[in-house]
């Protein structure tokens, strides 16, 4: 699978962001880099290998967008996540959305995207 391969995890709600590493554990993929903020995102894509991304739209009072800028400027492959009822920007308007709650198989599905054999 994607042993090597290091995702990123963008999600301001830390007990949502706990079932997500319980969910990439049961997949068989490595624990993810987290981030709870744009900040915080942006300096992870700026310092590590990062091979792809979750990224929630609403990060407290901020939205996610200049994660996706960022990871769509190094083509890095990502997905918004979100609660619902987000309008995505028309630049990242053919990207993946799944909404909470999340299911395993959806998540699967996402990363296993990423990697195409």
């Amino acid at each position: 699978m994607a042993e090597d391969r290091l995702i990123l995890l963008v999600e301001d709600d830390v007990l949502i962001g706990m079932m997500l590493v319980d969910m990439f554990d049961a997949l068989g993929y490595p624990e993810p880099a987290q981030a709870t903020t744009n900040e915080e995102a942006l300096a992870a894509i700026a310092s590590q290998p990062v091979a792809g991304a979750l990224v929630d739209i609403n990060l407290g009072d901020e939205k996610g967008w200049p994660v996706a800028d960022a990871l769509a400027e190094r083509g890095i492959p990502f997905a918004f996540t979100s609660g619902g009822g987000d309008v995505i920007p028309a630049p990242h308007a053919s990207r993946k959305l799944v909404t909470k709650p999340f299911r395993i198989a959806e998540i699967e599905a996402v990363l296993n995207g990423f990697f195409p054999e």
